[in-house]
């Protein structure tokens, strides 16, 4: 608790020293506060056997909170600094482990539940403006100055972020602190995004937005270990790379947009095959090593891992207060999952309703499901006795993982929001002989200044 005391008396502190220059308009700095907890919990079942990386099969609890504080500073022309200190503690149901669509995006695998400090985002962010273009107004937000911004623009950002805060967008799922929780509903579930275990890498992002589209491109680190907290510092070797094409428009003044991502990365993951040959061969020395590195217990001795796909995310107002969202995704699956989670294909779709419709414009409520799969390599590897850094049954039955979600987030004041939110998950980590229903009631209580 001290942590969290000393981050909120930081914040007081900047916001007395910031609200003087309110009035300059330079507008020089940003500064925002949120903290989020999430309290969820899972029935029992019984299925046929358990696992080292399977979901408890009793009844169980979890509580996960973070706390960040989001800095920044105009510098020059087009120029502003970004850093965002975080707390993070607590954990997820069965220590994050025995569900691919993982059910709490506000939680990763970190072993230690105490409460962390740490650096999660510091960057540097240029704008120049392309053109003659006009300006459009910028609000102050949570790294977002207040700002008039060229409409057709080139912005650099270099240091350490996190990635899916400029990729995969989207207006109806994508922020685990006020949206859907699960981690294959907030993003691309096949989208393998490089980061560390806490979701933040280090790199270059660069985005040439215009008035009805725009390309963004970043080149950034992986990690040392599958899912680790070390990043690896052999860029030629170990780097990702991820490109975007979005196209916003308007279908009778109701907005809609349409993004096409592609990723391809290049890490010290093992192939599956070579798991699954070693396994089969008895070659119990190999298998340990290769099984140690795919479930992030082992650092490998050599590089040599590819792994590429593509996800296509797609929202569209249909009325007012309502809109529509799906997304789908597919990687290769031929090498180990190495940063999110392992899912190799993937596909959402839901539906989102302003509380404006029934006269409280702040709440809302939102429904979908997700269909999440593995390629063939990935289940044989799980099939003969593998398990990764999410899931690992010691068997395997192999069949799709359906996940259903539903929240209501009621906007209390100001500053507090309360979500009730509900997920059902079946065949969780793919195994029908592990069918449950499963289900996932969970609270979650979000501050932001």
């Amino acid at each position: 608790m001290k942590k969290i005391f000393y981050l909120v008396f930081i914040f007081c502190i900047s916001q007395n020293a910031f609200s003087q220059t309110v009035s300059d308009s330079s507008k020089k700095w940003t500064a925002h506060f949120q903290l989020t907890s999430v309290y969820q919990s899972h029935n029992s079942f019984s299925p046929k056997y358990s696992g080292v990386n399977s979901l408890d099969t009793a009844q169980e609890e979890a509580l996960s909170l973070t706390t960040t504080l989001f800095l920044g500073r105009r510098l020059w022309k087009g120029a502003a600094i970004y850093f965002n200190p975080e707390i993070s503690g607590g954990s997820g149901l069965s220590k994050t482990t025995g569900i691919a669509g993982f059910p709490n995006g506000e939680i990763y695998r970190v072993g230690n539940p105490k409460l962390t400090l740490f650096i999660a985002r510091a960057y540097l962010e240029q704008t120049f403006a392309v053109g003659n273009s006009s300006d459009e107004f910028q609000e102050d937000g949570k790294n977002q100055l207040a700002t008039m911004l060229p409409s057709s623009r080139i912005t650099i950002r270099v240091g350490k972020f996190c990635i899916s805060d400029f990729f995969d967008n989207n207006s109806y799922n994508h922020d685990a602190r006020s949206q859907f929780l699960n981690w294959s509903m907030m993003s691309n579930g096949s989208w393998d995004f490089p980061a560390d275990t806490r979701g933040y890498t280090k790199g270059i992002e660069i985005e040439l937005v215009k008035p009805a589209w725009a390309i963004r491109f970043a080149a950034v680190q992986v990690p040392k270990i599958a899912n680790g907290l070390p990043m690896d510092w052999n860029l030629l070797k170990g780097n990702s790379e991820t490109l975007e094409y979005e196209r916003k428009w308007h279908v009778q003044h109701h907005p809609g947009a349409i993004r096409a991502t592609g990723f391809m990365t290049f890490s010290k993951a093992p192939y599956y095959k070579d798991a699954i040959d070693a396994i089969h061969t008895g070659d119990t020395a190999r298998s340990a090593y290769l099984i140690g590195v795919l479930s992030g217990n082992t650092e490998a001795t050599s590089y040599g891992g590819v792994k590429y796909g593509f996800g296509i995310n797609g929202e569209q107002e249909v009325a007012n207060g309502v809109g529509v969202f799906t997304r789908i995704s597919w990687s290769d699956g031929h090498s180990g999952t190495w940063a999110f989670t392992e899912i190799d294909r993937s596909l959402q779709a839901g539906i989102n309703l302003s509380g404006s419709l029934w006269r409280r414009p702040n709440d809302n409520f939102a429904l979908g499901g997700a269909v999440n799969g593995l390629s063939s390599q990935h289940r044989d590897y799980l099939a003969a006795g593998g398990v990764g850094f999410i899931i690992g049954d010691g068997k395997l039955n192999y069949a799709p993982e359906y996940i259903f979600e539903t929240y209501y987030k009621a906007t209390l004041n100001k500053f507090i929001a309360l979500s009730l939110d509900y997920q059902c998950i079946l065949n969780p980590g793919y195994n029908k002989d592990r069918h449950g229903p499963i289900s996932v009631p969970g609270v979650r209580v979000h501050i932001e200044i």
